[in-house]
């Protein structure tokens, strides 16, 4: 797969360029896997899933989840890694037919798609997760839907979008 968004980190508007990626949160249970999708217009999550297991379906619902929030987008690029769950055949068929063009990073490179590293490492490592202890999967699960639902799209100021948090980014775009 090709690396069709070439390190170009901006767009014009909303549902022109998403990236997507999933991380791993410990608990006394086993890991919880995240897989979350962002808009690069806002930074917004618009799609996330989690999983006890690091599957193709696990991406493929965060997609899910993205389409649904935003609409059917028109000439929209999807921007993953080239791991075999962004790869599978369900996850390229749900693209396809969306009419989504994908592109991949190129292997091994973290360069290519920083504004995921950037999310996961704000929620594991400053922001979060750092530190607590997880007894069970649901209770990280409830903790990573409050971070991104009431804490990172709603609060959380962005630099790239002039200190705004992406759902304010996003409305006074739409007014402008």
């Amino acid at each position: 797969m090709a690396n069709v968004l070439e390190r170009e980190f901006d767009a014009d508007g909303p549902n022109q360029k998403w990236v997507a990626d999933f991380t791993y949160i410990w608990t006394v249970e086993g890991w919880l896997y995240v897989a979350a999708v962002i808009d690069l217009f806002s930074r917004r999550v618009v799609g996330w899933s989690m999983s006890d297991q690091m599957t193709s379906q696990m991406v493929t619902d965060a997609l899910i989840m993205a389409i649904w929030h935003r609409g059917r987008p028109r000439e929209l690029l999807h921007h993953s890694d080239q791991g075999s769950q962004y790869t599978s055949e369900p996850f390229q068929r749900l693209m396809a037919d969306h009419g989504i063009t994908c592109s991949m990073n190129r292997s091994g490179n973290v360069w290519d798609n920083p504004a995921m590293e950037s999310f996961f490492s704000s929620l594991k490592k400053t922001e979060r997760v750092r530190r607590k202890t997880y007894r069970t999967r649901k209770q990280a699960r409830a903790d990573v839907f409050d971070y991104i639902e009431r804490f990172y799209n709603p609060k959380r100021r962005y630099s790239t979008i002039g200190y705004l948090s992406p759902i304010t980014f996003e409305e006074r775009a739409m007014k402008a």
